[in-house]
């Protein structure tokens, strides 16, 4: 995971004169512990550049550039498409290279390897990204390098370096020293970024901290491809250069995923989009066996609170409602934005009392947000619901429920708003 997972927000302003640098509107205890980060990685680059490589050493260093960087290179654009999409803590397809380095070559020159790599990253995607200065690409080669630095000491202490480079054949002691190494590198990173996202940004839930649990079955894959990379390096050099092909696969599939992910997804509030949220429901009416309810939740004069606070305020709160939304609902229940204010929520196997509690308990809820416009005015809110019913005949389908739940929602509007009503009702 790399330290573009930053806090997005505190980053604005700068310039090109150091007193300029955005690092300095940081708080203090985040802009401490950049620095600190920062200079430590320097320290023990000086400590490990008092052993001088090998000339043997250097040749494998030169191997392992030579699949980096080609890789790199040739996935830039792929990696500037994905930070223009990440919203979230951010891993950073680079472990791959880094962990067979700490397991190949000289602490001194796997620094080095660090550097040029995140040099590479700054001139040809991070650059180009106005929330990501600098000083964010520093220290995201600063934790890597520290996180490499403790994994390469656990490979030393136990010895594995050794017994691998001499052509050994490895045994359950090595392999349990390399994942030792490569959890060790994991939790230095995942540490030192997860603090400074902690101290920079509010999070829903700490595990929000450390990435999705694909983010992270993305990087231990990567730490796993590293290993045989490493393998390659110090017993049939060349063959590292076929690991360009997967690196560069996996570069593509993340990126398919993302997209498809984004097509399904209303930017807003993370919820299903109107197109998605009906597929969906349409899939979950397939599997259920009892009744089905549909509610259409429309917010009460939320041009109101556009027009008055302004679009952003409107957009903190349609992410408000969002998260009231999912929190809510049943496990198993479809939740969607289904265009404007208006949200939508298919509930399987239902009866027409669980229909009226679920609706009700939204509508309260959302009642009861407490957000705080920047001038410091409270925003109130209310939702009007409307709820139909699969009356369990043949023919009736998720349309004819939408259609049935809208008329029950605009009856509820002219009742006088904020209420649930029901169809047939």
């Amino acid at each position: 995971m790399g330290a573009a997972a930053m806090g997005e927000s505190v980053v604005t302003g700068g310039g090109r004169s150091p007193s300029g640098w955005k690092l300095w509107s940081l708080p203090g205890r985040v802009r401490f512990l950049v620095l600190g980060v920062d200079l430590l990685a320097l320290g023990v680059l000086a400590l490990a550049a008092r052993a001088a490589p090998t000339p043997e050493q250097w040749v494998t260093a030169g191997w392992l550039a030579a699949a980096a960087l080609p890789h790199l290179h040739a996935s830039h654009l792929i990696e500037r498409r994905r930070r223009d999409r990440a919203g979230t803590p951010y891993v950073d397809l680079c472990s791959v290279w880094i962990f067979a380095g700490a397991i190949a070559v000289p602490l001194v020159l796997e620094l080095v390897l660090v550097a040029v790599i995140y040099a590479h990253r700054w001139a040809l995607v991070n650059r180009f990204d106005a929330v990501r200065p600098p000083h964010r690409t520093v220290y995201t080669a600063a934790t890597l390098a520290l996180a490499a630095a403790a994994a390469a000491a656990v490979l030393r202490s136990s010895g594995v370096h050794e017994h691998l480079a001499g052509g050994a054949r490895p045994g359950w002691a090595d392999l349990a020293a390399v994942v030792a190494a490569a959890a060790v590198q994991w939790a230095v990173n995942t540490g030192l970024v997860g603090t400074v996202i902690a101290w920079t940004v509010t999070v829903e839930h700490p595990r929000r901290l450390i990435g999705s649990a694909s983010d992270n079955l993305l990087e231990v894959s990567q730490l796993a491809l590293g290993v045989f990379v490493a393998l390659a390096l110090l017993w049939w050099p060349p063959a590292a250069l076929l690991m360009i092909i997967p690196t560069f696969a996996l570069h593509q599939c993340v990126q398919l995923d993302q997209l498809k992910l984004a097509a399904r997804t209303d930017q807003r509030t993370g919820l299903l989009n109107a197109i998605a949220w009906h597929e969906q429901a349409e899939h979950a009416i397939g599997r259920t066996r009892g009744r089905t309810g549909v509610l259409m939740i429309d917010l009460d004069w939320f041009k109101r609170i556009n027009d008055t606070h302004g679009h952003p305020v409107g957009d903190d709160v349609l992410a408000e409602v969002a998260t009231v939304l999912t929190r809510t609902v049943r496990r198993g229940d479809t939740v969607g934005r289904y265009g404007g204010e208006e949200f939508a929520v298919l509930l399987p196997d239902v009866d027409e009392a669980e229909v009226r509690a679920i609706a009700e308990r939204i509508r309260l809820r959302i009642r009861g947000l407490r957000i705080t416009a920047p001038t410091g005015e409270a925003v109130t809110l209310s939702a009007t619901i409307g709820a139909a019913l699969d009356p369990s005949e043949p023919g009736t389908g998720l349309d004819e429920m939408i259609r049935a739940a809208d008329d029950a929602l605009y009856a509820g509007k002219k009742a006088g708003r904020d209420r649930v009503a029901v169809a047939g009702c």
